[in-house]
């Protein structure tokens, strides 16, 4: 019997782990002036708690293996933690981009100064915008959302400068009312994509892919990260834990006060 949230089955599917072993990440301390992040939902973060949350998510990526490097937090930028959202990093090269508000236009030029010593090259992405939460990476294929953040110039911008560099894309529609192209979605193995209703509903995967739907009521748990043989979940998803937990060994984080601007467990870290 087909299980109620599974809505596509490729016949020849067989689990995979996943062809990309990820070794390094690079996270940001929050600043105390997170209580001025960006919010969708008009919020504000106890900073204390944002710290303590924040340190058990670097805390994870170091017991899963990977060498964490921890950037200084940017006073002048409350939103600099989500450190995805200006930068793309991969096969030894690192792409700085263009965040897509005038709130965080900073953090990039910030960030370029920080990691570049970390790879082989660093691209910048001049004209457009593109934030990382919406690319959707499936090994060496990026998936770019065109959203409120990120816009049809700087997706063609940027999958100019992947392909040169051994990659391949193609560009996607964000559902409306989105913040991100991950917020609806995020990579469980290489043929397997956790989606939301709404993003099912725009036929882009189109059975390219095995889809698992997310749970009614718990679509704000659609952005998981998948690290080597881990899958890191948020807490307070309890059908999406039982979900996945059949299949993947997973790790339940709490990021809640972290939610509250908007944060995914994507959006924390860098990795390569």
């Amino acid at each position: 019997m087909r299980l109620p949230y599974i809505i596509y089955v490729n016949s020849n599917f067989e689990k995979k782990y996943m062809s990309i072993n990820f070794n390094n990440a690079i996270v940001r301390l929050p600043s105390e002036t997170i209580i001025n992040a960006l919010s969708s939902k008009g919020l504000c973060p106890d900073f204390l708690k944002v710290k303590i949350q924040h340190q058990a998510y670097s805390d994870t990526l170091k017991e899963i293996g990977l060498k964490v490097k921890i950037l200084n937090p940017l006073k002048n930028f409350p939103d600099s933690l989500f450190v995805e959202d200006p930068a793309l990093v991969f096969n030894k090269i690192c792409i700085i981009l263009r965040p897509g508000v005038v709130e965080r236009s900073g953090e990039a030029s910030n960030l370029k100064v920080d990691i570049s010593k970390f790879f082989d090259k660093t691209y910048t992405l001049e004209q457009g915008y593109v934030e990382g939460g919406d690319i959707l990476r499936i090994n060496n294929h990026f998936i770019i959302g065109i959203s409120g953040r990120t816009n049809e110039t700087g997706a063609k911008n940027l999958s100019n400068i992947i392909e040169k560099n051994g990659g391949t894309s193609e560009i996607a529609i964000t559902p409306e009312n989105t913040l991100h192209f991950k917020s609806e979605c995020s990579l469980l193995d290489e043929e397997t994509i956790l989606a939301t209703d709404n993003l099912i509903k725009s036929d882009f995967f189109n059975k390219k892919y095995r889809i698992i739907k997310v749970p009614k009521g718990e679509e704000t748990g659609a952005n998981c990260l998948r690290i080597n043989e881990h899958l890191l979940i948020p807490k307070g998803y309890d059908r999406l834990l039982d979900l996945v937990s059949k299949d993947y060994k997973v790790r339940v984080l709490d990021v809640t006060e972290m939610e509250k601007v908007d944060a995914g467990l994507s959006c924390l870290s860098l990795r390569w």
